[in-house]
């Protein structure tokens, strides 16, 4: 991976991205898997510590947040009794949270779907944010006691929740379900009724689906480590919110949100260190 040039680095992170398979950009690039994993271990670590040193101190009035789920290894269901202890084995969800202004994703976590895990996004979302804001989410048990617990009245806070029609028995569904109804429920402080919503979240949890291989659907591209998928999420968010011109805004969630004034490349990721250290 060392002797790669610079821009072929580059070509290999715009194609993984852009949701290429390992062994598609392996063909395309003529280059070892094994180096395209390392790659991607190595530029996922210079994006979360991007995303952690950039994404502080923000300003934000809306917020949604919502959960998506992918395995590692294999489903939970087909875990043998003894890997059932191992936390980075099977059914795994990522929490994200993104400004419905700027479209900036401010935070993300990747863990199992637990009272831990959302704790533990709730805590680092309230430290990005400087400023009190609306948050948006499903009704998943978890949020509301986290939420109180971690902000207290310091939030104006509701919940989405959705009615789905019960699907016939036997028949297995491939699309989404179908709703049957919605109820807006606010729960801290003073929501805007017009303003709760977790429709931006949801488009991005469609944004993942289709630029990460890992995530799509009844393939053999998903994850067979959790670093691995750690490493892929920091650099889709890092490519999401400082390389991708979005598509309404004309710039960036990063430029929009005041985070940077320029747009950012991936090979002012991959020199981020030498960079900061001669800045």
């Amino acid at each position: 991976m060392n002797t790669l040039p610079l821009s072929k680095k580059a070509l290999i992170l715009s194609s993984l991205v852009e949701g290429l398979s390992i062994r598609s950009i392996e063909r395309l690039t003529n280059t070892h898997r094994d180096t395209i994993m390392r790659l991607l271990v190595e530029a996922g670590t210079k994006a979360q510590d991007i995303l952690d040193s950039q994404l502080v101190n923000l300003e934000s009035k809306f917020i949604e947040v919502d959960e998506i789920w992918t395995f590692v290894g294999k489903k939970q269901r087909r875990l043998l009794p003894d890997e059932r202890t191992n936390n980075d084995l099977g059914d795994q969800y990522v929490f994200v949270a993104i400004d419905a202004e700027t479209k900036l994703v401010p935070t993300f976590i990747v863990g199992k779907r637990t009272r831990e895990t959302t704790y533990s996004f709730i805590s680092d979302l309230k430290g990005r944010i400087r400023t009190r804001f609306q948050l948006s989410s499903d009704s998943y048990s978890a949020y509301y006691e986290t939420i109180d617990r971690v902000f207290g009245i310091d939030v104006d806070y509701a919940q989405v929740h959705k009615n789905y029609r019960e699907e016939s028995k036997g028949e297995k569904r491939y699309s989404p379900p179908c709703i049957i109804s919605v109820t807006l429920k606010p729960l801290i402080g003073e929501p805007k009724q017009h303003h709760i919503s977790t429709s931006y979240v949801e488009r991005q949890n469609l944004t993942m689906r289709m630029q990460m291989r890992r995530f799509t659907r009844l393939t053999n591209g998903y994850s067979k480590k959790l670093d691995n998928l750690k490493a892929n999420l920091a650099l889709h968010f890092f490519y999401y919110n400082f390389v991708r011109v979005h598509q309404s805004l004309r710039v960036t969630p990063a430029m929009q949100a005041n985070v940077t004034n320029h747009i950012w490349n991936f090979e002012e990721l991959l020199t981020y260190q030498q960079l900061k250290q001669a800045a």
